[in-house]
């Protein structure tokens, strides 16, 4: 019964969250929109997901949104630096192409957001197969650093939630 009412429960805590985060007051006429709102999306959305999402190891995903918010800090000053200190002729901007051991579609979105969000590099491409990822870095004087730091970093914690 829960399942039907809740077909995405995570999804419907989120949409509540989220609302009442826009709401910017606590109200309990908007508490109750929330609701209704995180009922109704994932109901009227659940045919178009046939297969849901597995969460192997769920409790790792607050680690993981940390350390990606630490990382953005951090990517924040490094391309600050950069743009400012840094001339022109000395960037090392480049193409990377990231081979992944992720085979989740959802893991792999989580990994290609992280890398867009993270500033100085962008998610460009999926290869067909969905075995690689096209990045471009704004400066990388060393492409396999970049590799390894991504795989390690984060497709590795991404492995152990997902997959």
């Amino acid at each position: 019964m829960i399942r039907r009412i809740f077909p995405h429960p995570y999804l419907s805590a989120l949409l509540v969250l989220i609302w009442m985060l826009l709401v910017n007051r606590f109200a309990w006429g908007s508490l109750v929109f929330a609701v209704i709102i995180s009922v109704a999306i994932p109901a009227l959305t659940e045919p178009y997901w046939p297969d849901r999402a597995r969460l192997r190891n769920p409790g790792k995903i607050l680690a993981y949104i940390g350390l990606v918010i630490w990382d953005i800090i951090m990517a924040n000053v490094q391309v600050a630096m950069i743009v400012l200190f840094k001339p022109n002729r000395k960037l090392q901007p480049a193409w990377i192409t990231i081979p992944l051991d992720l085979r989740s579609p959802e893991a792999i979105t989580v990994l290609a957001s992280t890398i867009t969000l993270t500033p100085g590099t962008v998610s460009a491409d999926l290869s067909q197969d969905g075995h690689a990822l096209l990045v471009h870095c704004l400066h990388a004087p060393d492409p396999e650093s970049v590799i390894e730091e991504i795989k390690s970093r984060y497709e590795a914690r991404l492995t152990e939630i997902f997959e």
